[in-house]
């Protein structure tokens, strides 16, 4: 468990030296998020569908999910869960809104609270994709290096993978390493 942890923040703060988090580019600005995301729906238990594969996540084999929960302070505690070789793996972060995104970008920080001032441990989630039920949503990073597509179910159809990838590619993401996710 910690073991994640660890890596998690190694990762992140590593990529933001490197200018891979928290620094907007050019083209970064080019992704768009919806246009508003009502928290309080979005809260609640993701299923991992697919990613870009990242190095936080290598040694998840099956069963991703993350659970979000609206706290009274405004922010968000986040439980990344998925099963490894050794077991379950577990992670617990927290997030934050991007003032003046309307709850579509958001900031998550698996480091611990005391280094929260720091601002390359606060990786980049912003929601490209939400359905009109909040069931299915693609999420991905300014710097296109992240990409996640998320269910409230384990499975989606064929239909709906393919129009979450499509939505990806006409974003600018490199879709052709997005891996699907094991339930």
């Amino acid at each position: 468990m910690n073991k994640l942890k660890l890596a998690l923040v190694a990762t992140m703060v590593s990529m933001a030296a490197y200018g891979g988090l928290g620094m907007a580019s050019a083209s970064a600005q080019e992704v768009k998020t919806v246009p508003s995301v009502d928290l309080k729906r979005y809260a609640g238990k993701w299923y991992e569908i697919a990613k870009i594969p990242n190095s936080f996540q290598k040694k998840c084999i099956s069963g991703t999910s993350a659970e979000y929960s609206a706290r009274d302070d405004g922010m968000i505690d986040v439980v990344n869960r998925c099963k490894t070789a050794d077991g379950v793996d577990e992670a617990k972060g927290v997030a934050r809104v991007v003032p003046g995104s309307n709850n579509s970008k958001l900031e998550v920080r698996f480091a611990p609270a005391w280094l929260s001032w720091i601002p390359m441990v606060w990786g980049d989630y912003w929601i490209m994709d939400l359905d009109d039920q909040y069931t299915l949503a693609t999420v991905g990073s300014p710097s296109r290096e992240y990409l996640w597509i998320l269910s409230r179910t384990p499975t989606i159809s064929d239909e709906q993978y393919e129009n979450a990838l499509n939505n990806a590619t006409k974003q600018g993401f490199d879709t052709a390493r997005v891996v699907k996710s094991k339930p």
